[in-house]
């Protein structure tokens, strides 16, 4: 086993275990909105123990266990609701929430791309890496839009605002399409690096090698993503989370 295996396989036990932690963690409680309970263990696949810190930090769902608490007016469990979904946090934060969201989308779609494009053999102008572009952007765009979706959607009813779905689909078009792009733009890149420059013969998918740079590149989708989410969050196009 060479060192870069023996470190792919640390890098991915790692990604589990911190979406497992995440994931228990979220069954003892549940996140205000619930396309969150699905958003913060994929997040932990990929970003490992960084993945539970944020969690921890600006994701986790602060539920008063007090009594007299839960029995206050409807006002206040409203107000509290709002809370728990907008939060008070900086505005860094809110934008980092909402590019994880995007990212696990991404990173949903683009995961459940590779599979098909390796079991297939597809090629595109002969090269399987552009025939992973296609798929695995078309499974992230659904993805990415579908997760967003189920982010417009809740909090606009919760915010008193009845949106439809179908208004609430065009919302998430909107405000998902310039993120996801910019995700693609960073893990397509790494994706070309690892193709063309870092090895003599690509890792496949069937090796731990390959998905250690997936890792990668679902990491470097969301540095690329978080300066577009917070254009636009800053531009209202998109709420910071």
């Amino acid at each position: 086993m060479t060192l870069l295996t023996t470190i792919s396989y640390i890098a991915l036990a790692l990604g589990i275990i911190s979406a497992l932690i995440i994931l228990i963690d979220i069954i003892k409680n549940p996140q205000p909105m619930g396309i969150m309970n699905i958003v913060w263990p994929i997040n932990g696949l990929y970003l490992g123990p960084f993945g539970i810190w944020a969690y921890w930090v600006m994701g986790r769902s602060k539920k008063e266990h007090n009594h007299h608490e839960e029995n206050h007016d409807h006002d206040h469990n409203d107000q509290h609701d709002h809370e728990n979904m907008h939060g008070d946090k900086p505005f860094w934060q809110s934008v980092f929430v909402s590019t994880s969201h995007c990212s696990s989308g991404c990173t949903f779609g683009d995961a459940a791309g590779v599979p098909i494009v390796f079991l297939t053999g597809l090629t595109i102008a002969g090269s399987t890496l552009f025939a992973h572009y296609l798929v695995e952007f078309i499974f992230a765009y659904i993805f990415g839009v579908f997760f967003q979706v189920f982010s417009i959607v809740p909090m606009s009813r919760k915010m008193g605002d009845d949106m439809s779905w179908g208004k609430g689909f065009w919302k998430a078009i909107k405000a998902d399409t310039l993120s996801l792009v910019a995700f693609e733009i960073g893990m397509f890149g790494w994706m070309a690096i690892v193709h063309y420059l870092l090895f003599t013969k690509p890792p496949e998918p069937n090796t731990a090698v390959y998905w250690f740079m997936m890792q990668i590149a679902m990491i470097l989708g969301a540095l690329t993503s978080y300066p577009a989410n917070w254009l636009l969050v800053k531009k209202g196009v998109k709420h910071g989370m």
